[in-house]
């Protein structure tokens, strides 16, 4: 038998100790982008700590996004990054320490996360994290009163944008794609959680109350929040880049500092959700998180009145 050289060892010695992560949901690019940061030690985004070892593949049959993409991603997990395919999530839980729930339909979350939640595995939840205002509050619940940590967030969030968060912040207008999927009861959850992270990572909680413009090629979601701060989110169809602007207040009046640099990968992300996974405390409040879906119901409810103002419920 050979000697294991001295590298070697410490290869297994490493492995030995990384977490174990399951994934739910195989129809969505971001377990395979995932996937070669965790499991590809010369991925020059490489994140220790942690493999994907197994997935269930789920998957949404009248949803295009997910029925035309699942197949691919599944084989890539098989055959490229050496992941387990097992038959549910059940399975899944029994074989790993943490779990990635990664469907791209929003509309299955509550269904898959409570089965994670009752086998007490913590969870990263990948966007949206409902289809609705219902859903999302009673993952919270039901997360709570089991003990099991969770979090929730967009991957632009922590990319440059949280750099121009300062105390004196008035206010802040964020932009970015916002296509719509018409299963999806929140229509700006679909997509448009993005810009709309980006508002809440720069104006923190707080919001009171929403208005929504809407047409076929944008929306503009007005925010006022607690102590008169004003928040906007466009949101850009079909596509559109990402960007944010931000007003302070002094005793001159009111300066502005804009980026276009709001998105740095994913590889920031997955190093937050090790780090969650290792340490059970999420970087992103999960009252943060659910007041963001507040928000959305209300621009919902606003577009549906015409454009009326509407209080978060």
């Amino acid at each position: 038998m050979k000697t294991l050289t001295l590298i070697g060892l410490l290869a297994l010695t490493a492995n030995a100790a990384d977490l174990r992560i399951g994934i739910v949901g195989t129809d969505t690019s971001h377990v395979t982008a995932f996937a070669k940061m965790l499991n590809d030690p010369a991925s020059p985004d490489h994140v220790a700590g942690a493999r994907i070892v197994a997935a269930f593949k789920g998957g949404s049959p009248d949803l295009d996004e997910s029925r035309n993409r699942i197949e691919r991603f599944t084989k890539e997990l098989q055959d490229k990054w050496q992941v387990k395919i097992v038959d549910s999530i059940d399975d899944l839980c029994k074989q790993v320490d943490a779990v990635l729930l990664t469907s791209v339909d929003g509309r299955v979350h509550l269904a898959q996360a409570r089965a994670v939640i009752q086998a007490h595995k913590p969870l990263f939840i990948d966007k949206p994290l409902a289809s609705t205002l219902e859903d999302a509050r009673e993952i919270g619940r039901l997360a709570k009163a089991a003990g099991v940590p969770w979090f929730s967030a967009s991957s632009l969030r922590f990319g440059g944008v949280a750099a121009l968060r300062t105390a004196d912040l008035e206010g802040a207008a964020t932009w970015g794609p916002g296509p719509l999927e018409p299963h999806h009861h929140l229509d700006l959850a679909w997509y448009a959680i993005h810009p709309v992270e980006l508002l809440f990572t720069l104006m923190g909680t707080g919001c009171e109350e929403v208005t929504r413009i809407s047409t076929s090629g944008e929306d503009v979601v007005v925010g006022r929040w607690k102590g008169g701060g004003i928040g906007t989110v466009r949101a850009l169809r079909p596509y559109g880049e990402y960007g944010a602007v931000v007003f302070r207040k002094n005793a001159k009046g009111q300066s502005a500092e804009s980026t276009m640099k709001v998105h740095d990968g994913y590889a920031p992300l997955v190093r937050e959700i090790v780090q969650f996974f290792q340490t059970g405390k999420p970087p992103v409040s999960n009252e943060e998180t659910l007041e963001i879906f507040a928000f959305l119901d209300a621009a919902q409810r606003s577009k549906e009145s015409g454009g009326k103002p509407m209080t978060l419920r």
